[in-house]
This record gives C-alpha cells, sequence and structure tokens, in this order.
C-alpha cells in the first residue's frame, strides 16, 4: 500500500506541472512574450502552492476523504483550465483576467496534496524517511512531466487534450485511493459516484478537445479552420473565408491569401533583382514557400536553402493541397533544400555563402524571436554573404510600430552592414517595413521578373520613400543580452 501511495506522489506531480506547463505555453501563444507568460505564470503557481500548503493545517479531519476529494477537484479545474481559457478568449479577446485566478486556483489545490499525503503515511513511516520518499516521487514526476510535454503531449495530442487526459489522471488517483482506503473513508460509495461521473466529464472532454479548439479558433478568427497544428514551438492555425486563407503562428497573422503577393513581392525582388549574377539563396524562417516561390522566379537561381525551426509549418505547406497550391509547390521544388533547424544556431554554424539571403521571420513578440533580430545574429549572417551578396530582412511596421522598425535598421548598421528601409502597404497587415542589408553600396534594379501582380519599376521607386510619419526615430540598437527590440514591440503593438 505504501508503495501505491508513492505512485500516487509521482502522477500527481506530473500531473500539476503539466497543468502549469500548458497555461504558461497557452498565455504565450496569446499573449506573446514567452519568457513574461512562463516567468508570472510559475511565478504564481508556485506562490499559490505555498498558500494551499500553509491552508492544509487547517484540514484536521477525514483526511482520506479530503484527500480524494481534493483529487477530483484538481482534476476538473486543472483539466478543462486550457479549454475554459479558450472559451473566455474565444468570447472576449482576452485571457488576462481569466488566466492567473485559474492558474492560483489550481496551485492551491495542488499544494493542499503533499503535506495531506505526509500527515496520511506519518504513522507508517519514521518521518526522515517519509519526507525523503515523498519528495523524491515528487520530482521525479516534476522531470517526467517536463520531458513529456514539449515531446509528446503538445506535438501528439495539443494543449487542451493533454490537461483533460491529466485530468482523468488526477481524478482516476482518486477512484483508486477510495478503492485502497474504502474501510477508512467515510461515505465512500458516494464519493466513488462522484468521482465517475468527473472522469466521465473529463474523458468527453479529451474526445471532443479537438472539436472544441476548432470551433474557439473559428470563432477567434471568425473564419473556418481548415488546419490546427500545435508543435513544440508554437501553435499553427490555417483558416479559410471565401477565397481568402490566412496563416496565424501564435495567434498572429503571417499572410493573408488575398495580398500575400505584396508582402512577398516587395521582400524578395527589391534586393535580388539588383543581383542578377545570384546563384545561391538562403531563406531564414518563411516556412510557408513563399518567398521561395518568388526567389524562384529569378532563372540564375541555381540552388535554395529554407531554413526554419518547425517541421509541423514546412510539412504543413508541402502536403496540404491548398497550401502547396499556394506557394507554387516551391517546398517540392527540386532546387530547395529544406532544413528545420534553430536559424539563430544554423547561421552561427554554418560556412557557406550565399549570393542572397531572406530573413522572414515572425514579429519580435518574444525573447525567443528578437534574438532573430540582434546584433549577434546579423554578424553572423554577414558572415555568410557573398562580398556581393545582399540579404532582405522583414522588419515588423514602420507605421504602427515606428520604433520598433528603425530599431531593426539600427541594429543592422550596429551589426556593421549597410542598412536601406523601405516599406510597401499589405491591406490585410498594415504599411509593413523591409530592410535591405549588405557590405557593397545597394542600387535599385534596372528591371524586375515578368509576371509580378505588385511591384513596377515605377513603385520599386517609391517604396524608399518614407512620409514624415514613418520617418526614423532615435532608437537603441538590439543587443542580445538587452533585447530593447521586444520591450519597443510590445509596447507599439499593445
Amino acid at each position: 500500500m505504501t508503495l501505491a501511495l508513492y505512485l500516487t506522489v509521482f502522477l500527481i506531480a506530473t500531473c500539476g506541472l503539466v497543468y502549469e506547463l500548458a497555461a504558461a505555453a497557452l498565455a504565450s501563444y496569446l499573449l506573446g512574450d514567452t519568457v513574461t507568460q512562463f516567468s508570472t505564470v510559475i511565478g504564481v503557481y508556485l506562490f499559490a502552492m505555498g498558500v494551499g500548503s500553509y491552508l492544509s493545517r487547517f484540514i484536521e479531519r477525514d483526511l482520506l476523504g479530503r484527500f480524494v476529494r481534493i483529487e477530483l477537484l484538481v482534476g476538473l479545474v486543472g483539466g478543462s483550465s486550457v479549454a475554459a481559457l479558450f472559451v473566455v478568449f474565444g468570447r472576449s479577446g482576452s485571457v488576462r483576467a481569466a488566466l492567473y485566478p485559474l492558474v492560483g486556483a489550481v496551485g492551491i489545490l495542488v499544494g493542499l496534496e503533499i503535506p495531506l499525503l505526509i500527515r496520511i503515511l506519518k504513522d507508517r513511516l519514521e518521518l526522515r524517511d517519509l519526507v525523503a520518499h515523498v519528495l523524491t516521487f515528487d520530482y521525479v514526476g516534476a522531470l517526467a512531466a517536463s520531458l513529456l510535454f514539449p515531446l509528446v503531449l503538445v506535438p501528439q495530442l495539443g494543449l487542451t487534450a493533454s490537461c483533460f487526459l491529466f485530468g482523468c489522471v488526477n481524478v482516476a488517483v482518486g477512484l483508486w485511493s477510495i478503492w485502497l482506503f474504502r474501510d477508512f473513508i467515510r461515505r465512500p460509495r458516494r464519493l466513488a459516484l462522484q468521482g465517475t461521473a468527473a472522469l466521465a466529464f473529463l474523458a468527453a472532454g479529451f474526445c471532443l478537445s479537438g472539436r472544441l479548439t476548432t470551433a474557439v479558433e473559428g470563432r477567434i478568427f471568425g473564419a473556418e479552420v481548415i488546419g490546427a497544428v500545435s508543435s513544440p514551438y508554437q501553435r499553427i492555425v490555417v483558416t479559410r473565408r471565401d477565397d481568402d486563407v490566412r496563416l496565424y503562428l501564435n495567434g498572429h497573422l503571417q499572410f493573408s491569401s488575398e495580398d500575400e503577393y505584396r508582402y512577398h513581392e516587395a521582400l524578395v525582388h527589391p534586393g535580388l533583382a539588383a543581383r542578377p549574377g545570384a546563384r545561391r539563396a538562403l531563406v531564414l524562417g518563411g516556412g510557408d514557400g513563399l518567398a521561395v516561390r518568388e526567389i524562384l522566379r529569378h532563372p540564375n537561381i541555381e540552388s535554395v536553402t529554407l531554413v526554419d525551426l518547425d517541421p509541423a509549418v514546412t510539412g504543413l505547406f508541402r502536403d496540404n493541397e491548398i497550401l502547396s497550391r499556394l506557394n507554387g509547390g516551391s517546398i517540392r521544388h527540386p532546387k530547395v533544400t529544406v532544413v528545420n533547424a534553430d536559424a539563430f544556431h544554423w547561421v552561427g554554424e554554418a560556412r557557406d555563402l550565399f549570393d542572397f539571403v531572406v530573413a522572414d521571420f515572425p514579429d519580435p513578440s518574444s525573447y525567443s524571436v528578437g534574438k532573430l533580430y540582434t546584433t549577434t545574429f546579423y554578424r553572423a549572417l554577414a558572415r555568410l554573404l557573398a562580398p556581393d551578396g545582399l540579404a532582405a530582412v522583414q522588419a515588423t511596421s514602420p507605421l504602427s510600430a515606428r520604433q520598433s522598425y528603425w530599431c531593426v535598421v539600427e541594429t543592422i548598421r550596429a551589426a556593421g552592414l549597410r542598412a536601406v528601409p523601405y516599406h510597401a502597404y499589405v491591406p490585410s497587415m498594415d504599411e509593413w517595413g523591409f530592410v535591405l542589408a549588405s557590405r557593397a553600396p545597394y542600387e535599385r534594379p534596372e528591371r524586375l521578373p515578368d509576371g509580378l501582380r505588385f511591384l513596377d519599376e515605377a513603385g520599386l521607386r517609391s517604396i524608399f520613400e518614407f512620409p514624415p510619419d514613418m520617418r526614423p526615430l532615435p532608437v537603441e540598437p538590439n543587443r542580445l543580452d538587452s533585447q530593447v527590440l521586444v520591450r519597443y514591440y510590445a509596447g507599439e503593438w499593445r
């Protein structure tokens, strides 16, 4: 029986950490700034556990019965927590008001568990052995959760289903405890019925979690969700409304099929057309293959290396018929090599030289993405440029995020490269900004590839001119140890 209780400790520790990680991951998906969300969620959760541990001293009678009821509550509240937060976000467009009270409630309940178990077991073992064993299984359970969450749960089940599953585990622990201690618990049948009802509710939630998430995301994005994947790195959602297909990463719009050609033509052709002798191209980010599609319009290009962190993105845009048609099958093109790796580390380790580079990363809404806009990254990128090579960098909106945009420009210059800023209007996104980076001076190309829908020679001249409300501001360069760009971005887009 003692061994069974130690297994209970392992399971409840695993469940508790899964709820914590799921809440923090969801907060980072919906609110951005991964460091802040994980720090605040973990801080509130640990504080609440401390409160729960303190409150356990006031439970004096029927310890076994109270422990079972707490397990049922932890399973119900923790198991349905992500689903509840998704629903709140779908209805109100914000999750902040519900996030921390819910995390606090789960933390208090989890904080009650271990003190009660220790008191239940105190007559079976010496205090020295009891504390050592309980804490050992508690920490091992935490390790199991920290490994399962990114490697198995998120990519295979997603956040909502994972929480419902571990809610079932918590309730199963409660039911198991009823059976183990049926002779010492008051009204065990009544508790067993309550536990069975809770288990049925959570099991139904697990089975319907995909439909629930899709319905909520359809409400959030105002369109039919035709593809949704939770990878270890991000939540990927593709929607369709009439003929408009849109990609969202962690809730942020990446493109609309109605006007993405404006963005990608502006990103690629002002730079690549200025280097007619370019043979080798590199795309960092851009796992949707749309920038690659534009690069392949230039017949002189012999090879394109696409480096994107997330195989779920490149796989989706390679295999999905609608999305593959949108990028012209570029990810399957024989000239294209796909590498799924962290661009920050890949660029630091690569030794090849490229004539043209595209840095098409998501906006710097978190420190994990902000590192791809630092002087450290741009210095490493400069090593990969051929002597007359040129890089094109997406740099957010110079209108809505003016400080952020000019921070990217200043950062490229601080890394020792020439920076040529320009912009283009993309209706679904905003006035959007780009930067050309090179060692050699930039001269506008005399001609562009045939078949472009947005850029022409007259338009090419105008994109380098900035009206007064988009002109430079005094900003600091974005360095790896400070990442001022993330703070600029959060303040401007809030």
